[in-house]
């Protein structure tokens, strides 16, 4: 066997919703960025997943064609040694012209893939459709998409034509580029039940395989649902398909963290949300690896069971996963790793493609809404330009070598406790279990050390880390006191971190006016002998900021490269802080945020309101500040990702929104049903405060909005606050409620 490639793609559907087509491809931005070719081209990558898509170049009239886009695209992926691999519809059903049930849609994609092919006959591997069965379902079987339909026949016709399109598109590519090869992708997952449902899962099972069977020609009278097609009227077009196949050259397999299903006829251990039916029964339809024992088979049993099925090269052609940073490096990595597992056991799997390089839109809404909804990738388009993250150097030490991310290493939540959601359930649909490529044990990680033990900021990281996965110490200040340099280098020395976060320091802003010195010595002084000390073993650092260091007079929320101003002792000493660290350089991220709200701290302006209006107590609020209030999970997760990012600089963290303390009181009120008539807005001078405050503090970003909106935050809050009381015994309950990492629910629900 050839080397195992690795391969890329950047999330390109184009689906139709009623009469709106929505682009993936506009949405990330690089429509008007060729310059994302050279960064893909830096990743190592072999191969490149690249759309020629029919809806794009011909919108309107199948001969009003305009390349300009592809021409200059192709070109350039050209000149910079990539191979493409042509699509020509993904998730789409054609031009305005045109649908899945157009009589002329196959002949359609046939003559528009002669014209592509004409145009580029260098190019030499092909996907005319992506995933025809899934793209079926969703708009025949579901109703989701365009023509919008819930009707069997009308799914299977729906299929029929796209393997039809198929065909008549690589039989006009081959006469044109003989040598082309077909690399016919689809979602592939298996679907587990209890035994009452075993009947949907055996079906389900079944029809999963359906565009290679019928690719190959294996769809006939003895195949289990010719029968089922035939009685809908389809018998003749079988046989065309089986008389006339177009086999893959390369099996590509999509596969995610909701391929697997598990269905469950008890329908009481469920939210409603996830219970659907068959017509004859209801059952609930959710991820397997929520709910099953033992796991299910995941990317290795997909594999296994395709080259059992089929004997033909394999790739993995999508790999992504929407979560946190080092979750989504493992995923990628278990798929590498699972890939050069199975080529040792004589398993032909030739590729692995690092999916959604450019990061996904709306893919929780199956991309039926316009929601902005963003799952980072290998760059994130949030920033301008796209920003490199952890995703991007695994990708580029899978292709050329080294050591992975220390934060990576352990692993996936899908491999922890953690990974189950609802009661466990035993599967009784069995898979053929596969030989485990992870079975070795990780090596020990090297930790992140975080500093402020006692802190709101350093318990909520050491909180995040533990759900994360991430190996981690949290210290005190007995164990490292940032006044003494010499505990800041022993424990350094001791610990060997990867690297640093200081959430410790002086916290109190009023009564620093009346201990400048102590205040000063902590959050400048300290910080600083911290961040030199990392930047003597080039650990990666990271410090917090306030709001504070700006005067108020701003017309717009603050950026980073506003001047500073303190009006206040604690403002100095962060202000300060802030110069002399990033003056360091090197592997320095210092990140200013603003006016705390967590579930874990009963200690936050948030939980005085809940427990004062909770007791039908007046509340007193200044309503002559404006902030920008931050949720603690969100800043925790955000600063960690930022982290194995690896990146440096200055950045404003705070949820989008600007509020007085007055109206923060009110969203909060709102969100738990208080009578926010108990809030008595009054100006900040009627409190007395030592320490004067910028009347307008709100922090906007030139670098990339990252942090979820104000109102979502408050939404989530809400939510735990709602089940549990401000409590140590309720802290794990809620924890609990936080290791459900969102995963994609995209074209592998069920």
């Amino acid at each position: 066997m050839q080397p195992l490639e690795l391969w890329g793609g950047h999330e390109c559907s184009v689906n139709r919703v009623g009469g709106v087509f929505h682009d993936q491809t506009i949405r990330s931005g690089h429509q008007h960025r060729i310059e994302d070719l050279e960064r893909f081209a830096a990743l190592g990558i072999q191969a490149l997943r690249y759309p020629l898509l029919w809806e794009r170049v011909a919108p309107q009239r199948p001969d009003k064609q305009d390349w300009a886009w592809t021409d200059r695209r192709l070109g350039r992926i050209r000149e910079l040694g990539l191979r493409p691999i042509a699509g020509l519809l993904h998730h789409g059903s054609g031009p305005k012209h045109t649908n899945l049930l157009d009589e002329g849609f196959a002949e359609g994609l046939g003559r528009f893939a002669r014209a592509a092919a004409e145009r580029y006959p260098w190019i030499s591997e092909w996907t005319p459709i992506n995933e025809p069965l899934t793209t079926a379902r969703f708009s025949a079987l579901y109703g989701h998409w365009y023509p919008h339909l819930t009707d069997e026949p009308m799914f299977w016709a729906a299929l029929l034509n796209q393997i039809d399109a198929t065909r008549f598109a690589m039989r006009e590519i081959r006469e044109v580029r003989p040598d082309a090869r077909l690399i016919q992708t689809e979602d592939l997952g298996r679907t587990y039940a209890t035994r009452p449902v075993a009947d949907q899962a055996n079906f389900d099972n079944t029809r999963r395989w359906m565009t290679w069977d019928l690719l190959a020609g294996l769809v006939t009278p003895e195949h289990p649902f010719w029968a089922r097609l035939e009685g809908f009227g389809l018998g003749d077009r079988l046989r065309a398909i089986a008389d006339d196949p177009c086999p893959p050259d390369v099996i590509g397999v999509n596969h995610y963290l909701t391929s697997d299903r598990f269905l469950d006829d008890r329908c009481d251990a469920y939210p409603p949300e996830r219970i659907g039916g068959n017509g004859a029964m209801a059952f609930a339809d959710v991820e397997a690896v929520r709910v099953a024992l033992p796991g299910p088979g995941g990317v290795e049993g997909a594999l296994e069971e395709a080259w059992a099925r089929y004997r033909t090269p394999l790739a993995v052609t999508e790999s992504h996963n929407g979560c946190t940073r080092e979750e989504q490096v493992r995923w990628l990595r278990e798929a590498w790793e699972t890939a050069l597992a199975l080529r040792g056991r004589g398993v032909e799997v030739q590729a692995v493609t690092a999916w959604a390089l450019l990061g996904t839109f709306d893919w929780n809404s199956l991309l039926t809404r316009h929601s902005g909804h963003y799952e980072v990738g290998a760059f994130d388009v949030r920033s301008e330009p796209p920003r490199p993250t952890a995703l991007a150097a695994e990708i580029a030490r899978l292709a050329s070598g080294g050591e992975p991310h220390p934060a990576s290493q352990g692993p996936g939540w899908w491999r922890r406790d953690l990974r189950l959601q609802f009661r466990p359930v035993f599967r009784t649909v069995e898979t053929p279990e596969p030989r485990r490529a992870w079975s070795l044990p990780a090596p020990a990680a090297r930790p992140l050390l975080i500093t402020g033990a006692t802190g709101t900021l350093g318990k909520a990281l050491a909180r995040a880390c533990e759900w994360r996965g991430i190996a981690y110490r949290l210290t005190s200040r007995a164990e490292l006191a940032l006044d003494d340099a010499a505990s800041i280098a022993r424990v350094l020395d001791e610990t060997q971190p990867w690297g640093v976060i200081n959430a410790a320091g002086w916290v109190r802003v009023d009564d620093a006016e009346a201990e400048p010195d102590g205040c000063l010595a902590a959050n400048t002084a300290g910080a600083v002998r911290l961040a030199e000390a990392c930047a003597e073993r080039a650990l990666a650092f990271a410090g917090f900021s306030s709001d504070l260091v700006f005067d108020g007079r701003s017309p717009r929320p603050y950026l980073e490269s506003d001047a500073l101003a303190p009006l206040n002792v604690y403002g100095l000493s962060k202000a300060r802080a802030e110069a002399q660290v990033l003056a360091l350089g090197g592997r320095t991220l210092m990140i200013r945020t603003a006016a705390f709200f967590s579930p874990f701290d009963p200690h936050n302006f948030a939980a005085h309101v809940v427990r004062t209006l909770g007791q039908e107590q007046t509340l007193e609020a200044a309503s002559d500040l404006v902030v920008s209030p931050t949720y603690v999970p969100d800043l925790v997760d955000t600063t960690l990702d930022l982290m194995i990012d690896g990146e440096t600089g200055l950045r404003h963290l705070a949820n989008q929104g600007a509020v007085s303390w007055a109206e923060f009181a009110r969203l909060i009120a709102g969100a738990l049903g208080l009578n926010d008539g108990l809030i008595r807005p009054m100006p900040a001078a009627s409190f007395g405060w030592p320490a004067a405050r910028p009347a307008f503090a709100a922090l906007g970003t030139e670098r990339g909005e990252i942090m979820p909106a104000l109102d979502n935050a408050i939404a989530r809050y809400a939510a735990m606050v709602a089940e549990v009381e401000f409590t140590g015994e309720a802290e794990a309950v809620v924890q609990g409620a936080l290791a459900n990492q969102p995963v994609r629910p995209s074209a592998q629900v069920s």
